[in-house]
């Protein structure tokens, strides 16, 4: 079984969280539509959020915790270490959305194609210019270097520009109408 991200009103109340109904992700059928045939997974994408209010995060966990340099992103294992819910907040949704954002904007130049290659191209440019550049490019080069295999061979990601443009639409909206998201594993 894998990691949903589901998406769930803010605060709870009672005991459980109430999910957010499919209605108001409908429509992510529409973006669905648009999708150029040559991005598939993002229409898969934006049609499962718009029936169900929910991401399947678990391919998506290994990309997100690089782009924002923390472990366990969208598992909430932050809440989780604190003997909370694992949960998002709004504020969350919305740091993780610009995240991804600022990631498919500094990614456009160089396709729709998203690889570890790539994606290592935009944040080296992204920390190069930083005050700490040195130290965060070493950071960087670190955080690459364990995501290979024991036979040093990089991850096999498969993602298009437009399907992670999907997915920050999914966070944004949640932290624009202030749902949460339930980390669902």
């Amino acid at each position: 079984m894998g990691l949903d991200n589901v998406a769930v009103q803010w605060p709870r109340t009672g005991r459980f969280y109430e999910p957010v109904a499919p209605a108001e992700f409908v429509d992510f059928a529409r973006l669905a539509e648009k999708v150029p045939a040559t991005a598939a997974p993002a229409a898969a994408l934006a049609d499962h959020i718009a029936e169900t209010g929910t991401v399947r995060a678990t391919g998506y966990s290994q990309l997100v915790d690089l782009l924002l340099g923390l472990n366990g992103v969208l598992y909430a294992t932050e809440a989780e270490a604190e003997d909370e819910d694992p949960v998002i907040d709004p504020d969350g949704c919305a740091w993780i959305a610009g995240g991804l954002e600022r990631f498919v904007a500094g990614h456009a130049e160089l396709g729709e194609e998203v690889t570890v290659e790539s994606v290592g191209e935009v944040l080296r440019h992204a920390v190069s210019n930083g005050r700490l550049a040195d130290q965060q490019l070493r950071w960087l080069d670190d955080r690459l270097a364990a995501l290979r295999d024991e036979h040093d061979e990089p991850p096999q990601w498969s993602f298009t520009l437009t399907e992670l443009s999907v997915l920050a639409n999914f966070y944004r909206r949640c932290a624009d109408r202030g749902f949460a998201v339930y980390a669902d594993f």
